[in-house]
């Protein structure tokens, strides 16, 4: 795997070699600063909130790049998942990987400042890659160089992010099937993976592995490959029913809010919540990354997170004519 091989400075050259692979030619029409005749304060806007409004809401950094992720890997990242479903079809944001997501009201306020600058102009889309962008780097994570010109979809499916959105319980052949599926590869799957970082997550995702690993139930049907201190822990102080499905746990204990090495280091602990954690040291590579990663500098880790949210962030994209620059996040545009 040629990740942590190559010197640091050539990933940021490889960027611009993996917009090609990501989202064919249609990525190559992003460019930074696309707004910058048609809407000249718009980036700004957008980070002058974040900065003012995430210091004291942390957590929001962790809900942005999710509802990112589950964007980008449903129909490309067109910010389909904001909207709301219409006359009785269910949207991408009523499946269940997405009843967790918080970010929309933040996304909102956001999109009616851009609206009061320049009507029409700035995409949902855009705003969304921004914003999480910014709020990263407000929680002393890394930053990256986000293209624009991305266009808003007009379609949102529940089914579709039922099939598409990578699940907590997928083996490592499944995740790595899921991630190619968008143009992304192993480095990819094992980077966005380091997400889990901050945020939380609730019991009911990966109360199985506490409780009914094999379908037998009871604590001594633990997942063999959780920690059992760890996972005797968990049931005794956080997840004490296997139904719980309100108690929240913080994926990277101790520094949920903090942006660094903590997550790789609970895996490489088998310590990580979910069967995807877990998923990542059985493949040889994946873990020699992490194992790596891990006892490098906290900056090796940003610059090589930031290649894969550049990379993330031009999945399938929506550019030129097609779709529409939607005048409020939830709702398609009536002509």
């Amino acid at each position: 795997m040629g990740a942590m091989a190559a010197p640091l400075k050539v990933l940021v050259v490889a960027v611009a070699v993996a917009a090609a692979a990501v989202g064919g030619a249609q990525a190559w029409k992003l460019k930074e600063g696309f707004y910058e005749h048609s809407c000249p304060r718009a980036e700004q806007i957008v980070k002058h909130y974040v900065r003012r409004h995430v210091p004291h809401a942390p957590s929001v950094a962790a809900t942005l790049i999710r509802t990112h992720f589950h964007d980008c890997f449903v129909r490309g990242c067109d910010a389909s998942v904001l909207l709301n479903g219409t006359g009785g079809a269910e949207a991408e944001r009523d499946a269940k990987p997405n009843l967790t997501l918080r970010g929309f009201a933040f996304i909102d306020r956001i999109k009616r400042l851009v609206e009061q600058e320049c009507p029409g102009v700035v995409s949902c889309a855009d705003i969304l890659a921004l914003a999480t962008r910014d709020a990263i780097a407000v929680i002393g994570g890394p930053s990256w160089r986000v293209p624009t010109g991305r266009r808003d979809g007009t379609v949102s499916i529940k089914q579709e992010a039922l099939d598409q959105i990578p699940a907590p319980t997928m083996n490592f052949t499944d995740l790595l099937t899921s991630f190619q599926s968008k143009g992304l590869d192993l480095a990819d799957l094992v980077w966005l993976s380091g997400a889990h970082t901050i945020g939380i997550a609730h019991c009911n995702s990966f109360s199985e592995r506490l409780y009914n690993f094999t379908g037998r139930g009871g604590p001594d049907d633990a997942d063999p490959s959780l920690d059992p201190e760890y996972a005797a822990n968990l049931r005794r102080t956080k997840c004490t029913t296997p139904t719980d499905n309100t108690t929240i746990v913080e994926m990277d204990p101790g520094s949920f809010l903090t942006f660094d090495l903590g997550y790789y280091r609970g895996v490489l602990k088998h310590r990580g919540l979910f069967q995807s954690d877990a998923a990542l040291i059985t493949d040889a590579a994946a873990k020699a990354d992490i194992a790596s990663i891990a006892a490098s500098p906290p900056e090796v880790f940003f610059q090589v997170f930031a290649r894969s949210m550049v990379k993330l962030g031009m999945v399938d994209v929506k550019t030129g004519s097609e779709g529409e620059i939607r005048k409020h996040c939830a709702l398609v545009n009536h002509s």
